[in-house]
């Protein structure tokens, strides 16, 4: 690890395995690396878009919902993992989180009540076309104004050829 500044000393990097989210979490084992700090990967599993499949029938039966929740903790730790395994992350002190809810609060939350120091995250996700981001803002602008610490949102870089994702050290882009 490298030098403990004491400027932040636990991480918060939530993740959605979109390429913003990789290119966070790159930033985030840098700035680790740098200051000496740990690191929790979050993914929240939005409960609210499962509600929403659920009822326009997207699920064949309702029962489905039950498995549907367990198929997507199982893909969330496994992506965790990769993230984790990758290049990128040597070196780095790591935990993990798969929680439920929706995802803003869950973040907010996990930042308040985990004396986080610092959340980095993507400026925008996979759903960042989606209406819900028109008429009720991103997750990133609502975890800016709700996590109570500082948070640090990292766009893609300008162009796929600047850097090389963690999909290619190792991880899934």
């Amino acid at each position: 690890m490298g030098q403990n500044t004491g400027l932040f000393r636990k991480i918060l990097v939530p993740v959605d395995f979109s390429p913003c989210s990789n290119e966070a979490f790159r930033v985030a084992c840098e700035m680790a690396r740098l200051c000496g700090a740990g690191i929790t990967v979050m993914h929240v599993i939005d409960t609210g878009a499962l509600a929403a499949f659920n009822r326009l029938g997207l699920l064949a039966v309702p029962s489905d919902a039950v498995a549907q929740r367990r198929r997507l903790r199982h893909h969330a730790r496994l992506n965790v993992r990769r993230l984790e395994e990758s290049r990128g992350a040597k070196e780095v002190t790591l935990t993990r989180t798969v929680v439920e809810g929706s995802p803003f609060v869950e973040i907010a939350k996990a930042a308040r009540t985990g004396k986080v120091d610092l959340v980095v995250m993507g400026s925008y996700g996979g759903r960042s076309g989606s209406v819900d981001k028109i008429f009720f803002g991103s997750t990133a602008e609502k975890v800016v104004r709700t996590a109570g610490c500082p948070v640090l949102t990292v766009p893609l870089p300008a162009s796929a050829g600047q850097r090389k994702s963690v999909g290619e050290t190792g991880g899934r882009a």
